[in-house]
């Protein structure tokens, strides 16, 4: 069932990119081959679908002491058929070769969106907001993240605060250094500081006598996981939302870095940290999972809706508000939604949809556990993120 939702799904995704490129007015030409290679791509796709039924033939080969073929883990709508067939000894990421290049692809496509909202891939996401671009090696290794110059840029630097996962520190440790070095040079670079935001924010700081102004990458204490919000919220232990914003500030203030400096090993920088709240406009998420939503995970709001909670609490402008961008990394569109509208189609499908709550109840304790988890993120957003404003 799962293939052929996949199946279903990638379909899809290439009828609406075929479709896609008549509306923008290819030539016949064009079109046509954009046709025979989704057609191709769909054989393709479909063929090893048929082959992903030697799943548990592969384990019982495995448990036996066989070799099992390696292969990349992934999503077949975000990755492509190099994920298929299945039943093959799964290997996560390459840390060296972050982005890929169609993170790459995608990353760009939703920071100039983003940008648009406000006048990844996440790593992705960020370095075009910056305006970088990973640079490899010959065997396809990423080792700098190089700054676009500004002429070909054709707009300012974005400053960008990245929350880190405790997760994501520990497993992606090169990828750290690298955005690391690429924020400092950023930083120092000789370009007009209304050009490059990394720049001014980090020379006011400087000004202020304020250590590693460029520090951009926070998260946990060292060897520590998690913002503690949710928890908070399950608990009760909380009066107003401000105190939740102040919970994930003291929680995620380390900054973290390149070997050799203090950074490498976590070093905490509240103050850097508090600046960069104080100048947050817009906060993004990526959503990286056909299966789990916003409402699915409470890490969401005990992040996301915590640092938006934060921002709002420390910032300058006059109305105070930060909006949030949901970037989904699963689907051929990248187009960010505000997070109002994410929330209501959620809860609509979902919490508010009496199919979906009866099929709940009719799994017993697994289903009331599921329907659990979504009254307490309705709770946590609406204390980070105000959506009981908001009409469902």
């Amino acid at each position: 069932n799962n293939n052929n939702n996949n199946n279903k799904l990638e379909a899809k995704r290439q009828v609406d990119a075929f479709e896609e490129s008549i509306a923008n007015g290819k030539k016949e030409a064009e079109v046509a081959a954009r046709a025979v290679a989704v057609m191709e791509e769909a054989c393709l796709i479909k063929s090893l679908l048929e082959q992903s039924t030697g799943e548990l033939d592969a384990l019982l080969n495995g448990l036996n002491g066989g070799y099992v073929l390696p292969a990349p883990g992934g999503d077949v709508l975000r990755d492509g058929a190099g994920v298929l067939p299945t039943g093959r000894n799964m290997h996560s990421l390459d840390p060296y070769r972050m982005p890929s290049a169609g993170a790459w692809v995608r990353g760009q496509l939703a920071a100039k969106r983003i940008l648009e909202q406000t006048r990844g891939e996440s790593i992705a996401i960020a370095l075009a907001l910056v305006g970088a671009q990973p640079v490899k090696e010959g065997t396809g290794r990423v080792v700098r993240y190089e700054l676009i110059p500004l002429e070909q840029l054709g707009r300012p630097r974005v400053d960008v605060l990245a929350t880190l996962s405790g997760i994501f520190r520990d497993s992606f440790a090169n990828v750290v250094e690298l955005l690391d070095d690429c924020f400092e040079r950023a930083a120092a670079a000789d370009e007009p500081p209304e050009m490059n935001y990394v720049r001014k924010h980090s020379d006011l700081l400087r000004a202020q006598g304020v250590e590693k102004p460029a520090a951009r990458l926070f998260s946990n204490p060292p060897g520590d996981y998690g913002s503690m919000v949710n928890e908070r919220v399950g608990s009760g232990e909380w009066e107003e939302g401000d105190e939740l914003g102040d919970t994930w500030v003291s929680r995620n203030s380390f900054a973290y870095g390149r070997a050799g400096a203090d950074e490498a090993q976590g070093v905490a920088r509240p103050k850097v940290l508090e600046a960069l709240l104080s100048t947050t406009d817009r906060v993004v998420q990526e959503v990286d999972s056909v299966e789990y939503g916003l409402t699915d995970i409470t890490e969401y709001f005990a992040n996301t809706g915590a640092v938006k909670k934060a921002a709002e609490k420390r910032n300058l402008r006059a109305n105070g508000k930060v909006g949030v961008s949901i970037v989904e990394a699963f689907g051929a569109e990248v187009r960010p939604r505000e997070l109002e509208s994410t929330l209501r189609l959620e809860y609509r499908s979902k919490l508010l949809n009496p199919k979906w709550a009866q099929a709940m109840v009719a799994q017993g304790a697994g289903g009331a556990y599921e329907v659990s988890q979504r009254m307490t993120a309705m709770v946590g957003w609406a204390a980070t993120a105000d959506v009981d404003k908001v009409p469902l």
